[in-house]
């Protein structure tokens, strides 16, 4: 039975976005990939999470492609699609042609939301792990410039940001509230099986202590798992996810260089954890 997930509009874009989203990274990319992207199409996702980084976006592409070919949805603007912008296109004059390059690849004809995925540059012919003779500094005006191109030719719909529950960012989250820029859970339940990856959000004692006294999962009260539109946290219990200990969810070292525009992980998080 397909679930009806909330949604919530994007500023004048005339589009909202589902307020629960299918992560798609993997690595390395499950064979039954395009078989779950299905599944969730038919359990009501509709917002998918891609990245020129990740290896799902080709098979994401194929399965939307397959879900309009069966029914699942009737046409592509039922969907809600966000993708990233990789580094090594991360320069005036490369983010129009890698959005393209990430359309082509999904075989769509335009985005919902793009992102830049890291502020960082590499050069072109950077591989990961990433090295530090690789890295360049970033051009914040060139790249949000033609980021705000996309979205004024029409490839990409909306710009915004994300976090998670153990890395709040409440700094960062009022400035964003102020701006009226959107905010997303990145890797809400702290995206194990990753390099980058953790068990401090399913192993929270807080959390934990929620969801027992809701009768629920720990995803559950991340707002992770479709059946979370029926209930909500007590005052109380929001104020207690507030008091979690901070851990930044990628210290991201590896983008520290003379180079680049970072030399310490402070720069890189304006001091907040």
């Amino acid at each position: 039975m397909r679930t009806a997930i909330p949604e919530e509009p994007l500023g004048s874009t005339g589009k909202s976005i589902p307020l629960v989203g299918f992560g798609t990274v993997e690595y390395p990319l499950n064979e039954a990939f395009k078989e779950r992207v299905l599944h969730a199409i038919k359990l009501g996702y509709r917002h998918f999470d891609t990245a020129a980084a990740y290896p799902s976006e080709q098979p994401l592409g194929e399965a939307l492609t397959e879900a309009l070919r069966l029914g699942l949805v009737q046409s592509g603007d039922e969907l809600f699609i966000t993708s990233k912008l990789w580094l090594t296109d991360s320069y005036r004059g490369r983010v129009i042609p890698g959005l393209q390059k990430t359309l082509k690849t999904l075989g769509l004809e335009y985005l919902d939301l793009y992102l830049v995925h890291f502020p960082v540059s590499l050069i072109l012919e950077a591989t990961c792990p990433v090295k530090p003779e690789d890295i360049r500094s970033f051009d914040y005006e060139g790249v949000w410039e033609e980021m705000e191109k996309c979205q004024e030719l029409g490839p990409t719909k909306k710009k915004g940001l994300e976090m998670n529950p153990i890395w709040q960012q409440k700094k960062l989250r009022e400035y964003c509230k102020e701006k009226g820029i959107h905010f997303s859970a990145f890797s809400p339940l702290g995206a194990v099986g990753t390099n980058w990856g953790h068990n401090r959000v399913m192993e929270n004692e807080v959390l934990k202590q929620i969801a027992e006294a809701k009768g629920k999962t720990v995803a559950q009260t991340n707002g992770t798992n479709l059946d979370i539109f029926d209930w909500e946290l007590s005052a109380e219990e929001l104020q207690k996810t507030e008091q979690i200990l901070q851990c930044r969810g990628s210290r991201a070292e590896a983008y520290l260089s003379e180079n680049g525009p970072f030399r310490t992980v402070e720069e890189i998080w304006d001091g907040e954890i």
